[in-house]
């Protein structure tokens, strides 16, 4: 045995065994990569002081493939919890991290996955504190799954909750829809066609925060667009607020490739999983300055829409031309593992 890990190796049943295989996995490449002083305590938990009002939530990435077009499922992984953190109004502090591999995975893809998983949580300003890793056999995973749990502080000026949507409130989405779950469908085997569709995983919380700073309780409701889509964040919305929604169809951009790869396969983009869009529900007298926030971040950012007393818990789409039509929940799920 060698004392560096080559990436020609792959992952064994013996990595995950807590022995000097696992201890060698651990420190060739989780603790190589991950290091800070919170970490390198090394113990079975955490030791952490926060103040202030606190919002955790966890999450788990599936996704196949694990490598795609902007992006592999550790870095999914990080931007996942950390925008579900920021959609609280929370600033993300600290985040845990589990792995469950499957004998054969390279160390190679292992090591670059622990990388980019280092480069995203830095992007964001939060630390990773605390983790796990399982070895699971041959054929009873799908190379690596992840779980990870974040914590943060919620900002004083925050307050996102769905009672405080209004009638005639703001809707706005910070950029393209769609983009990410079709990135994932042009890399699964049997549905590849020539495309530069790039997914637009990111992290939204810096963008959030500048929002809060601003306007504080005047940003009434935030929600990341991920599985289901734009289309289903909206049901959820009207469904929980017993309010109704009205959407213009021309305010919702898609992208070229996007839209085309969407028609080729029958799906509509409404439906599409995204996972670095987010709906803003605002006080109707600043969503002229929220849109020039956003815009300054995404020249496609929107206004898509209005909250409404009439129509409760539906959707209605006007489109370019004056015509209306009700958006109906998904049923059933459209893009299986794609996050």
């Amino acid at each position: 045995m060698t004392n560096n890990i080559e990436i020609s190796q792959s992952i064994h049943l013996h990595h995950g065994s807590g022995g000097e295989h696992m201890t060698k996995l651990l420190n060739d490449v989780i603790f190589k990569y991950l290091k800070n002083d919170i970490l390198d305590v090394r113990h079975d938990g955490a030791f952490i002081k926060m103040n202030g009002n606190l919002a955790f939530s966890t999450d788990s990435y599936v996704i196949t493939p694990i490598f795609f077009k902007g992006g592999n499922i550790g870095e999914l992984a990080v931007n996942g919890t950390v925008n579900d953190l920021a959609m609280c109004g929370a600033i993300p502090r600290y985040l845990s991290l589990s792995f469950i591999i499957e004998e054969g995975l390279s160390l190679n893809e292992f090591t670059e996955i622990v990388k980019s998983i280092r480069t995203t949580a830095d992007k964001a300003g939060i630390l990773i504190v605390t983790g796990d890793t399982k070895v699971v056999e041959r054929g009873k995973g799908d190379k690596i799954y992840i779980n990870t749990s974040g914590i943060g502080v919620v900002h004083e000026l925050a307050d996102i909750k769905i009672k405080n949507i209004q009638p005639n409130d703001a809707i706005l989405i910070n950029g393209p829809i769609a983009s990410h779950g079709m990135a994932i469908m042009s890399e699964r085997e049997g549905l590849q066609f020539e495309s530069d569709i790039v997914s637009d995983t990111t992290n939204l919380n810096y963008s959030v925060l500048e929002l809060i700073e601003k306007y504080g309780h005047k940003i009434h409701f935030l929600r990341d667009a991920t599985r289901g889509g734009l289309a289903s964040v909206l049901h959820e919305i009207a469904t929980d607020s017993k309010l109704g929604i009205d959407l213009l169809d021309e305010n919702i951009h898609v992208e070229n490739q996007v839209k085309s790869a969407c028609e080729l396969l029958g799906l509509d983009p409404l439906y599409v999983a995204n996972e670095g869009l987010f709906v803003c529900i605002v006080a109707d007298e600043i969503k002229i300055e929220v849109l020039e926030i956003l815009k300054n971040i995404n020249i496609n950012a929107s206004i898509v829409g209005k909250v409404t007393h009439e129509h409760p818990s539906k959707i209605i789409m006007e489109s370019a031309f004056g015509g209306k039509r009700v958006v109906n929940p998904l049923i059933g799920e459209q893009l299986p593992r794609i996050c």
